[in-house]
C-alpha cells in the first residue's frame, strides 16, 4: 500500500477513478493530467476556469456529507491548507485520504510526483517533467531584495519557511522578511507599512490572492519602493503554475 507525505498508509487497491480534491493547486494539477477522475473540488478551485464538477465548500470547511455522497476512491488534501480534523473524519467514513506536505519547491516537485505515480497510479505528466527541469537549474545572480504582502489593514507579508520564499530565492530574490533575524515560526508576520515601504527594498510584489491587490488598491501605499502586481497563483500554487511561474517571474 502507498504511503502519503505524512507517512500514513492509504488503502488504494487500484488506480482511483473518482477523486475529490480539496486543494486548488492539486485540483489544477489533476485536471491538467487526469481530468476524467475528478468528481469534486472546493469553491476555491478556480483553475482550470472551465472545471465542471460538484463543489464541496472550502478548504477549511469541506462538506463531508457531500464528499461522501460522491463516492470517491480518493480525497486529496494538504497539511497546511486542510484541517487534520477533516482528514480524520473523512477516514472515519472509510474514505481514503492522501495528505500532501509541501514546504518548498523541491518538496512540491517530489510530492506531486508521488501523488501521480503512487496515489493516482498515473504516468508522470509532461508539465511536471518540465517543472523539474526548470527548477533544477542553478539560481541566477542576486536580483535584489523583495517583500511580498499578502494582506492589508492590517498588513501581513510572506516570511520564512514558506514555499513562496523558497521559490523567489531560486529566482535570485532575497525575501527581506525571511532573513536570519526573522522568527522562523512566524511564517506570515504582521508588519507595519513602514517595515515594508523602505528604501533598502528593491521591489514589492503585490499578488491578487489572498488579498486582491489591484492597480488602485496597494501601489498607492508605497512611496519608497517600486511595486509590481503579480498573479498570486504563480507565487503560491504548485502544479502546472510552477512552469508558468518560472517563465514569468524570471523576466525582469
Amino acid at each position: 500500500m502507498p504511503v502519503d507525505d505524512l507517512g500514513t498508509t492509504v488503502e488504494i487497491d487500484a488506480p482511483p477513478q473518482r477523486v475529490v480534491s480539496l486543494v486548488p493547486s492539486l485540483t489544477e494539477a489533476i485536471a491538467a493530467s487526469a481530468p476524467n477522475v475528478l468528481v469534486g473540488a472546493t469553491e476555491w478551485c478556480t483553475h482550470p476556469a472551465d472545471l465542471d464538477v460538484p463543489r464541496v465548500r472550502g478548504t477549511k470547511n469541506p462538506d463531508r456529507t457531500a464528499i461522501a455522497a460522491l463516492s470517491p476512491d480518493l480525497v486529496v488534501t494538504n497539511k497546511e491548507e486542510n484541517r487534520e480534523l477533516d482528514v480524520r473524519r473523512l477516514r472515519a467514513l472509510d474514505i481514503p485520504v492522501w495528505v500532501t506536505d509541501i514546504t518548498d519547491v523541491p518538496t512540491a516537485l517530489s510530492s506531486m510526483r508521488r501523488l501521480f505515480t503512487e496515489a493516482l497510479r498515473r504516468e508522470v505528466p509532461d508539465w511536471l517533467v518540465s517543472a523539474e527541469q526548470l527548477w533544477g537549474t542553478a539560481p541566477p545572480a542576486s536580483r535584489g531584495r523583495v517583500i511580498v504582502p499578502i494582506w492589508r489593514d492590517p498588513w501581513m507579508a510572506v516570511g520564512p519557511r514558506t514555499y513562496t520564499t523558497d521559490l523567489l530565492t531560486r529566482l535570485g530574490w532575497t525575501n527581506v522578511l525571511a532573513g536570519p533575524d526573522a522568527d522562523p515560526d512566524d511564517r506570515y508576520p504582521h508588519v507595519d507599512l513602514a517595515d515594508i515601504d523602505r528604501p533598502d527594498v528593491d521591489l514589492v510584489l503585490l499578488p491578487d490572492e489572498p488579498y486582491t491587490f489591484t492597480a488602485d488598491d496597494g501601489p498607492e501605499a508605497f512611496t519608497h519602493v517600486p511595486t509590481r502586481l503579480v498573479s498570486g497563483r504563480l507565487l503560491t500554487w504548485y502544479g502546472p503554475a510552477m512552469v508558468e511561474a518560472h517563465e514569468a517571474l524570471s523576466r525582469d
